[in-house]
């Protein structure tokens, strides 16, 4: 493997793990709208 590919691979790489959490960290906030929007919660007013 060159040394140009050991880069991409690397970046590559290090950059999946920040890519998931984030993508999970989005798809847990629009699931939880979705529920919320079904359900027809609405904020509650004192």
């Amino acid at each position: 493997m060159s040394q140009l590919e050991s880069i991409i691979w690397h970046v590559l790489g290090y950059m999946a793990m920040p890519t998931i959490f984030v993508a999970g960290f989005v798809a847990v906030f629009i699931g939880a709208v979705a529920i919320l929007k079904i359900s027809g919660d609405t904020p509650v007013e004192d």
